[in-house]
């Protein structure tokens, strides 16, 4: 299933897309306050959503709705995986020097709001160094303390595309990760979650990033170094991740910090990440 949160008629509405269209949930009688409360619920209400959908009319015309972020107030700060591919930390090498660490990087991003698909990403004019990040995101449906990589799976409701938008400066100013990458505005989502059973395996994807159309950023998520399944486990260790849980897997290289003479993002760059079996998620940068 592919589902979206989408705004109607001035409300925030969970909805599905079937091979007809966009449906409510609200139109085929199940009713859920919010993205969250479906997430929680998802095992008890799946097979019932897909019942309904096979027979679902009342499909929202398109230009009669809006898709916003899937989550679009994520519970708990989003949990990132640092230079999660060998390009990456190849690239950045002269910044930090990630050659020989043996253990995954773990931070984590506040996310007051995330930003929706065809969102603003600010530029602000303390950011000299504003960059693109695209990742596949994990969002977990069910809590998990202690598992096993074998049974990660287990927890996973679907993913999502995310951009882990940053400001380079701030980041290395103040010697860890976490104010440079949580500016309102810095975490493009969406354009839905795709359930796993969709997606299949999450590490044969196709991901990319355009800048005004030229790619920078051409990997597969094959190459990631800690696998979903890695992470969750190892996250779970001692520490219960919530339903609702987002992890973030890491970029490819091809981000702007990379670059011999790097170029970085200007007001009026349009932004567009992709993954295989996702979509795409587009923003442009400038004043909100």
């Amino acid at each position: 299933m592919r589902l979206y949160t989408i705004r109607h008629n001035g409300e925030e509405k969970v909805a599905v897309r079937n091979e007809h269209g966009m449906v409510m949930l609200d139109s085929v009688d199940i009713r859920v306050s919010d993205m969250n409360e479906l997430i929680r619920r998802y095992d008890e209400l799946s097979d019932l959503i897909r019942t309904r959908m096979e027979t679902a009319d009342d499909v929202l015309k398109d230009g009669r709705y809006e898709i916003l972020a899937p989550v679009p107030v994520p519970l708990q700060d989003i949990i990132c995986l640092g230079v999660n591919y060998k390009e990456h930390i190849e690239e950045t090498v002269n910044i930090l020097d990630f050659t020989k660490k043996k253990d995954a990087v773990y931070f984590s991003k506040r996310v007051n709001r995330a930003n929706d698909p065809d969102g603003v990403i600010p530029v602000y004019d303390f950011v000299d160094s504003l960059d693109h990040e695209v990742e596949l995101g994990v969002i977990l449906k069910k809590d998990a303390i202690d598992v096993s990589v074998e049974d990660a799976g287990e927890y996973i409701l679907g993913y999502t595309i995310i951009n882990d938008v940053s400001a380079r400066n701030l980041q290395f100013k103040h010697q860890q990760w976490y104010r440079g990458k949580s500016l309102d505005g810095y975490t493009p989502m969406g354009p839905c979650i795709v359930t796993s059973d969709e997606i299949g395996d999450p590490h044969d994807l196709a991901i990319r990033c355009f800048i005004n159309d030229e790619m920078r950023q051409d990997s597969n998520t094959s190459l990631m170094i800690t696998t979903v399944e890695e992470a969750i486990s190892e996250l779970s260790q001692g520490m219960t991740l919530k339903a609702g849980t987002i992890i973030a897997t890491g970029t490819p290289g091809g981000v702007c910090m990379g670059m011999k003479d790097p170029v970085f993002l200007k007001g009026g760059d349009i932004v567009r990440c992709e993954i295989e079996g996702i979509g795409q998620l587009v923003n442009r940068c400038g004043s909100v």
